[in-house]
């Protein structure tokens, strides 16, 4: 395959590994620069009012990006490439009646390429490439621009492909707040309801009759003591902060100690592999282990649940079973929403990963979540 396709393969691949925006855009700049032997490149998205939304260089030092302050504004070169999908290329960019200038810490540059980025027909962002390398006069070329082209093609499907995702993560978070607001009105609410009618019952029998009066404070005190538990619950559910500081291991262990102390089941904890996971894996695993979890100890009438996790090179994956009711898989469409089983696959699809349920009638139910980590979201032990 010749070098250049083969390069341009390569990048396209690699970037369409990438879920995060920023993280595709920093992808992007970096292979338009290895493509044309540029000295910088940089790519821009606009806000729609007259700056940039993100504005991502490559090939620039930390120094001199810090000197630049604030993102730029679309105006001189770079608002032009965002006005039409035409590709612009110059021996001198100080030359064109469009430039500018620019700040005293920007480097200095001559040879231009600026190649839009073009999404169902409107333009969503540009390259900016200067300073071809190579011998003193070396300039961009037909078919540099023909390469940053083809990449910009690819690139407005990333950056489509990226935006969706952070969409559906942004929506997974509004599902995930309003499964909390249920368990709220549920559990703790109810509670709290039954606190209520139980100091109003021991006030009234405190004079007529002291004995019942104490037993009726006796289960005030178990109730207070069950809402703050389930209130500890919902709370962890939030904000975990054991994941961020000790990993997923021990996060599932803590929640697992509070749950043990809201329900009569027993639960059980198995790790095989403790070490950290990239910080996106560590998070959906635990979410779907919550949500796993409670449908178990809530709704399944087990009286048995074993969780086991398993971390083993780059292969991690997630166990969480009970001896309960079980269901048919097959008839499960209205209990997999109630369940939360279509959210779960998600997160599980999301992590680009897999998640099977097995479950019958009688026979419990199992929930079995697999991902592969590659290279890219390998994390160190710590």
């Amino acid at each position: 395959m010749d070098t250049a396709l083969q390069a341009m393969s390569d990048a396209v691949l690699t970037i369409a590994a990438e879920r995060r925006v920023d993280a595709v855009l920093q992808k992007l700049a970096d292979a338009a620069r290895s493509l044309v032997g540029a000295r910088y490149a940089a790519i821009g998205i606009p806000d729609g009012e007259g700056g940039f939304a993100t504005f991502i260089t490559s090939g620039m030092s930390d120094a001199q990006y810090e000197a630049l302050g604030e993102l730029p504004r679309t105006h001189g070169m770079l608002g032009a490439m965002l006005e039409a999908p035409e590709p612009y290329r110059t021996t001198n960019i100080q030359a064109d009646p469009r430039f500018e200038g620019w700040p005293a810490a920007h480097p200095n540059m001559r040879t231009f390429l600026g190649v839009p980025i073009v999404a169902r027909g409107e333009v969503i962002g540009a390259f900016y490439l200067t300073e071809k390398k190579g011998e003193r006069g070396a300039q961009f070329a037909d078919e540099d621009e023909e390469l940053i082209r083809t990449l910009a093609a690819h690139a407005a499907i990333a950056i489509e492909n990226a935006r969706l995702h952070e969409r559906s993560q942004e929506l997974s978070t509004i599902e995930e707040r309003k499964r909390l607001a249920r368990e709220l009105h549920d559990s703790v609410t109810q509670t709290l309801f039954s606190i209520g009618l139980t100091a109003e019952a021991a006030a009234g029998l405190v004079e007529a009759d002291p004995s019942r009066a104490r037993e009726q404070l006796g289960h005030l005190q178990e109730l207070t003591r069950t809402a703050m538990l389930e209130m500890r619950s919902l709370i962890f559910e939030l904000r975990p902060a054991e994941l961020e500081t000790e990993g997923l291991a021990a996060a599932l262990r803590k929640h697992v100690e509070v749950l043990r102390r809201l329900h009569e089941q027993e639960i059980d904890v198995e790790v095989d592999g403790e070490r950290r996971l990239p910080p996106d894996v560590e998070k959906g695993l635990l979410r779907i282990a919550q949500e796993a979890l409670g449908n178990a100890l809530r709704h399944s009438g087990a009286e048995h649940v074993t969780l086991r996790l398993s971390a083993r090179d780059s292969l991690v994956s997630l166990r969480v079973a009970d001896d309960g009711r079980g269901f048919d898989p097959d008839e499960a469409v209205t209990r997999s929403r109630r369940l939360g089983l279509t959210s779960m696959r998600e997160r599980a699809e999301a992590l680009g990963g897999t998640l099977a349920i097995a479950s019958e009638p009688g026979q419990g139910t199992t929930i079995y979540v697999e991902v592969k980590l590659g290279r890219a979201n390998s994390r160190p032990d710590r």
